[in-house]
């Protein structure tokens, strides 16, 4: 359920204000830092299939473009908040500088439910909300992508349109489009891909033995799906997956504690992630509440998903095995529970490191559609693996260096290096 006390932008300023006293930022830097340099509020009015019109709620945010232009998703989402997406623009910035790409952070969303939306409607969202932005966003200002229910046809038709506008063709426009259609390769899989080449790299550290692991994932989106994909070919067994359920308003785990069969579950799962429930009992699958994935006997925990799901109020519930967390949704632990985490030892691998492999293959992608020529797969994954190993490590090195927990490692080594950027501009 939606906790509607959670303010995630709050979160986001809380965990940055607790570096800028460790690093000892100046005001100036604190304050152009902690807000986004610019925001759009605007209106999309569209004709819907019954004749009537509807007007729908968009947004644009972007933190900052020190390092390079503005980077991220478009989120279709019923219960979208403006304070969501300046959260995820600001995670979106200290996500690029941790692996050191080129580019700010942005984010976008408009309030809608596409569950309930015809393609035509989506359509009509997706060319409205590129005309309110289409002077504010581009291939040298601002790249957005797919985000939570959006996808490579919705990216296409925000390209469409903007191309109709400008009068040429400028694929670096937006990432996360279809391959053959200035997509790149590797896309698809670079976010869960990424997530499992960090935990291969944490339990290397550790010590541990990946085929001798255990793990359970929280969300059976695009994640989710490619995250247990890799860490099962590196010998892994995943015996949890959760995923919400639209019909039932409801979210639900299914464990096999032998270790679940992908592809017999994406068999039975619809467009946006939700498990059909009644075929995975049918294969022998345990069906139990959705909160259930948080409490499995496991290695490793992969919340995979949502914001604010390993909180207070259940942060206890962690089994008492988990050695990792691996967060490959945004801004998916709050502060109250990493104090706990502290306490336990859990080696935790933030979000904005963790999950940075869909950025980085948006960012490869970027370049491609720039240049005009196109990687072969592997070398996409190739150059995926490297920069997300590199940037473990820089991260892992200074934790233990300094003795501090993973997260705060990693805004350290992003702050610092936008804060450096800002300055070296001159606008601090």
């Amino acid at each position: 359920m939606a906790d509607n006390s959670f303010n995630a932008f709050e979160m986001a300023q809380q965990q940055f204000d607790a570096i800028a006293e460790k690093l000892g930022l100046d005001q100036g830097t604190r304050e152009l830092l902690r807000t986004p340099l610019r925001e759009y509020h605007f209106t999309i009015p569209v004709r819907m299939d019954d004749g009537s019109v509807k007007i729908f709620q968009g947004f644009r945010v972007q933190h900052n473009d020190a390092r390079g232009p503005s980077k991220g998703g478009i989120r279709f989402h019923p219960q979208e908040t403006i304070d969501t997406v300046r959260a995820l623009a600001t995670w979106m910035t200290w996500k690029c500088a941790v692996v050191d790409i080129p580019l700010g952070g942005g984010k976008g969303g408009v309030i809608c439910d596409p569950h309930n939306l015809s393609m035509r409607e989506q359509e009509q969202i997706c060319r409205g909300w590129v005309r309110q932005v289409v002077r504010n966003v581009g291939p040298v200002q601002d790249v957005p992508a797919p985000d939570v229910m959006t996808n490579g046809q919705h990216m296409l038709w925000m390209m469409d349109e903007y191309e109709r506008i400008m009068g040429g063709k400028f694929p670096g426009m937006i990432t996360g489009k279809p391959v053959g259609h200035g997509g790149s390769l590797g896309r698809t899989e670079a976010t869960g891909y990424g997530v499992v080449y960090t935990i291969r790299e944490a339990l290397k550290e550790l010590g541990i033995d990946i085929k001798n692991t255990t793990a359970s994932f929280q969300g059976f989106g695009n994640v989710s799906q490619y995250g247990i994909e890799l860490y099962q070919q590196y010998g892994g067994k995943a015996v949890c997956v959760s995923c919400w359920d639209n019909d039932d308003q409801a979210s639900y785990a299914f464990v096999r504690k032998d270790g679940i069969n992908l592809e017999e579950l994406r068999g039975i799962t619809n467009k946006f992630g939700d498990i059909n429930k009644k075929k995975a009992r049918e294969l022998g699958y345990e069906v139990l509440d959705g909160d259930k994935w948080i409490e499995q006997e496991v290695d490793i925990l992969v919340p995979g998903a949502l914001d604010n799901q390993i909180n207070g109020n259940n942060v206890n519930n962690i089994s008492a095995k988990v050695k990792i967390i691996a967060e490959g949704a945004n801004g998916p632990t709050t502060p109250e529970a990493d104090t706990v985490l502290k306490k336990r030892n859990i080696f935790v691998i933030p979000d904005f490191l963790a999950n940075a492999g869909g950025v980085t293959c948006s960012y490869f992608e970027q370049v491609q559609c720039n240049m005009n020529y196109f990687w072969p797969k592997e070398e996409v994954l190739t150059k995926l693996d490297h920069i997300m190993t590199q940037a473990f490590h820089s991260v892992y090195q200074l934790a233990k260096k300094k003795n501090l927990f993973m997260r705060d490692a990693a805004y350290m080594i992003s702050i610092q290096r936008v804060a450096e950027a800002c300055k070296m501009r001159g606008w601090v």
